[in-house]
């Protein structure tokens, strides 16, 4: 009886070494997971069109479409930032398939340098799978110096195979949607926009 008392504990303290050492890769494997999630969401979305992101892309390999779309440009500039930003114009009528260029520009109206990055949706959501683009300037910094303006191009276009799909086959129109704020560390520092800015004239 006395000999088997410490192969009991021996055994006992090796499943709890085993236990925690479980405990704490699933702590730290919930840690990297989270960690991760945002920036794999937002590869998934950016690949397939979820939520309204629109897919990042080359250029189109199918040629134009005797059939087309008009998307309408919407800016907006968040309250913590003192910056004006408009589109070149307001809409335009897009063939499908067809590559598109329109430049956005950026004023920074404040007194101080600062520091934005857009982000940017389109609507109706489901146009996300078929809106592409080939370059933009989203989600990169831009610094501008008090009264310093800059253009800034985004090049896209729309897969005819919107066509093909019942849900979006019979849309006509759509909405590119860009809004601008104040960047620290290359994140947008407020999750909302207010409507200051929606709809600027440009009158640079």
């Amino acid at each position: 009886m006395t000999g088997t008392a410490p192969k009991t504990t021996t055994t006992s303290n090796r499943k709890a070494s085993v236990t925690a050492f479980a405990c704490a890769g699933l702590a730290f494997g919930m840690i990297g997971l989270a960690f991760a999630s945002a920036p794999l969401y937002d590869m998934f979305c950016k690949a397939t069109g979820y939520d309204g992101t629109p897919r990042v892309g080359l250029a189109p390999t199918q040629v134009a479409v005797d059939d087309s779309m008009v998307v309408h440009f919407d800016t907006n500039v968040a309250s913590t930032l003192s910056w004006r930003f408009v589109a070149e114009t307001p809409k335009i009528e897009a063939r499908l398939g067809e590559t598109k260029t329109v430049f956005f520009r950026v004023k920074n109206t404040g007194t101080t340098p600062s520091t934005g990055i857009a982000t940017y949706n389109v609507q109706p959501g489901l146009m996300g799978s078929f809106f592409v683009k080939i370059q933009c300037f989203c989600f990169n910094e831009q610094t501008l110096q008090p009264g310093e303006t800059m253009d800034f191009p985004v090049v896209f276009y729309i897969d005819p195979a919107v066509r093909a799909d019942s849900n979006t086959a019979h849309l006509q129109e759509m909405t590119l949607s860009y809004t601008y704020f104040a960047s620290k560390n290359g994140q947008p520092t407020a999750a909302l926009a207010t409507s200051e800015g929606r709809g600027a004239k440009s009158n640079f």
